[in-house]
């Protein structure tokens, strides 16, 4: 069994592993590119901060940094940048010049090479596997907190939603067609839920909630406070823990506890902190029928509420979507994100996104979670995805802006003039670095929110993970308290 401060270090490194990679994949196409059109290249760098190795070869310094956070590419004919940089070499002749159409593909490459790493990654997906965890397939209600804005509205346990504010629902979480999605894209002064009960289709008008939040965390979004049905089967058995001694196996559904049936997780811990240090009796529905075993007495450690049974639960899955329903997933999810963020009455601001330290967070969450390669590998199609996506806007110091100033130039005729050009790229690098700054406060920030508290053992589903741009949600177990 791995310590567990190895098993951090080791996530530590497989997080700046694929992060490290699809940034560096990215550059490397900008320099491909530069040689393929024959600009000069003053520097290609792995990593940055103070050189640990730099080398000239082929007249390009290759260097690589002490900080690993990604990697550059120096080309002083694509615009310049030395206002942002700083002079790097000194010539003795001037640049050649080059043509409006070398820009614009040297530019291009870049989220070219993103955009190809996302679809072979992709194709990776299709064949390993994507996991889905069983609690992100429903739609049926399991939970609705009494006297909250469903609960008033009429929303029951059972219900099974089949649209929230007009769009169809399929899951309960994540950032597409999912219940959780439409409640905080919603705009209304109530959302409207079309659910299915006892065989009728019902339309039910529900008011929001929102938590008042402190200035240094992200404003709460909306909620309505329910939850999914969380069937009490068994995902996975901690080594040595009580359950696995006992004969719990991984796949099991929990049917009664001391002979009270349990059809949901929230019953089963309301029997649970009622049983406490008190023998446990499990009805225990196993192919091919029932087995019947018996959890001795456990200890409640101070400040909860039953004891840890090492259980994690809900089973995955694996899902093969293909290349293509991957990659128009992902430009969806950014759609739907960027549409809130511009909508004038939407809840979701800029503050709801995520920069380089909610990447990797999310990253290190992946990894850490059952399955942990495979989650990482299918957010990665939707970060290659994203980063092709963003470095295309029209804003200088990102790729879109080099090909519109490109554009502009051959219109012209002629080159912008230097100072302009200079200025209003480092303008736009200083509003970039401000947004970071700003989005990277949020995610620094939630390091130190306090987390709210679920029952002993019960860890949360790993839900497919939205990356930045991403709003803030509910895993499921938070709602099914």
């Amino acid at each position: 069994m791995v310590p567990k401060a190895l098993n951090s270090l080791l996530i530590v490194l497989e997080v700046l592993l694929i992060f490290n990679l699809l940034i560096v994949v990215h550059e490397l196409g900008h320099f491909l590119a530069a040689r393929w059109r024959g600009l000069v290249i003053d520097e290609f760098g792995i990593w940055f901060g103070k050189p640990i190795w730099r080398k000239k070869l082929g007249g390009v310094w290759f260097s690589l940094g002490s900080i690993p956070a990604g990697g550059f590419v120096k080309l002083p004919q694509l615009a310049p940048m030395e206002a942002i940089e700083g002079e790097t070499e000194e010539r003795e002749e001037p640049l050649p010049p080059i043509t409006p159409l070398d820009k614009m593909i040297v530019a291009f490459a870049g989220p070219v090479f993103s955009f190809l790493l996302a679809v072979v990654m992709a194709a990776i997906v299709w064949g390993v596997g994507k996991p889905v965890h069983e609690y992100d397939q429903t739609t049926v209600i399991g939970f609705v907190k009494p006297g909250g804005p469903a609960d008033r509205a009429g929303l029951r346990p059972g219900d099974k939603i089949l649209e929230v504010d007009g769009k169809a629902v399929d899951r309960f979480t994540g950032p597409l067609h999912s219940v959780t999605w439409r409640v905080v894209r919603s705009e209304g002064d109530t959302i409207a839920f079309k659910v299915e009960r006892e065989g009728k289709t019902l339309t039910i008008d529900s008011g929001w909630d929102r938590e008042e939040a402190p200035g240094w965390k992200r404003k709460s979004l909306r909620k309505v406070l329910i939850g999914p049905r969380l069937v009490p089967s068994v995902g996975k058995v901690a080594a040595g823990s009580a359950a696995e001694t006992a004969g719990v196996k991984s796949g099991d559904v929990i049917t009664s506890v001391n002979g009270t049936p349990v059809e949901d997780l929230g019953k089963f811990y309301e029997v649970l902190e009622t049983s406490a240090a008190k023998p446990l009796e499990l009805t225990l529905k196993r192919e091919p029928g029932e087995t019947k075993i018996t959890l001795p007495a456990l200890p409640v450690v101070e400040g909860a509420k039953s004891p840890d049974l090492g259980i994690s639960w809900g089973r995955l899955t694996l899902t093969h979507p293909s290349p293509g329903e991957q990659i128009a997933d992902a430009v969806m999810t950014i759609r739907n994100m960027l549409d809130a963020l511009f909508s004038p009455k939407s809840d979701v601001k800029a503050q709801h996104f995520s920069g380089p330290v909610g990447i990797l967070k999310a990253y290190y969450s992946l990894f850490d979670s059952e399955q942990g390669w495979r989650l990482a590998l299918a957010f990665s199609v939707f970060f290659n995805v994203n980063l092709a996506l963003f470095n295309m806007l029209p804003f200088p110091v990102l790729d879109g802006g080099h090909i519109t100033m490109a554009l502009i130039e051959s219109i012209r005729r002629k080159p912008m003039s230097g100072k302009i050009l200079e200025g209003m790229q480092t303008a736009c690098a200083i509003a970039v670095m401000m947004f970071l700054a700003y989005v990277t406060f949020f995610d620094v920030s939630d390091f130190f929110s306090p987390r709210k508290a679920v029952p002993t053992g019960l860890k949360a589903p790993a839900t497919e993970a939205v990356s930045a741009p991403v709003p803030e949600k509910a895993t499921a177990p938070e709602q099914a308290k």
